[in-house]
């Protein structure tokens, strides 16, 4: 697999028409600062996933800084795959928003964005690595991921989005 360290070394350039992955240093200021970079990350986002849609500019660019491993693929100079994840370096990561340009799935893409994520230097050797998925388990299921029963996954609902009046539990007496 060639990866290249982007924010180490200068990006190599890749074979006509061979997507290249490119695993970027915590905070993944390439992505963060190079121009058009960021705007083909949102419409990446925006056009095929559905829980990151409407993410802005600013939105992104935060969460960027925050993530301490980032792999990014490209298909001459086209964003045709994104991943993420955060890790305290020992114990514990999360793997976040693994999206794959619906024209190029069912490639072994998803599955080489993956691959990378887990072998940065911010996962390698963490005891468990976790992830939330809607519809992806098949997939994840081929890199050793599966369903955890003896936990919950638990959601913190911002009060003005919680259900009730004025956008806050309604009061029981008692």
């Amino acid at each position: 697999m060639s990866v290249d360290h982007a924010d180490h070394v200068a990006a190599a350039t890749p074979t006509q028409g061979a997507v290249h992955l490119v695993l970027h240093r915590s905070g993944a200021v390439r992505l963060r600062c190079w121009p058009g970079h960021l705007e083909q990350l949102q419409t990446l986002l925006d056009q095929h996933s559905f829980w990151a849609q409407g993410r802005s500019r600013r939105q992104l660019k935060r969460m960027l800084a925050g993530s301490q491993a980032v792999v990014s693929a490209w298909r001459e100079g086209r964003l045709v795959g994104f991943g993420r994840a955060s890790s305290d370096w020992s114990f514990r990561a999360v793997l976040w928003d693994v999206v794959v340009a619906s024209d190029q799935q069912h490639q072994g893409l998803g599955l080489r964005l993956v691959g990378a994520l887990l072998g940065a230097p911010a996962l390698r050797g963490v005891e468990r690595v976790y992830l939330m998925t809607t519809n992806g388990s098949g997939f994840y299921s081929k890199l050793a991921f599966a369903p955890v029963t003896s936990q919950v996954l638990m959601l913190r609902i911002p009060t003005d989005q919680r259900p009730g009046k004025e956008g806050g539990f309604k009061k029981t007496s008692g």
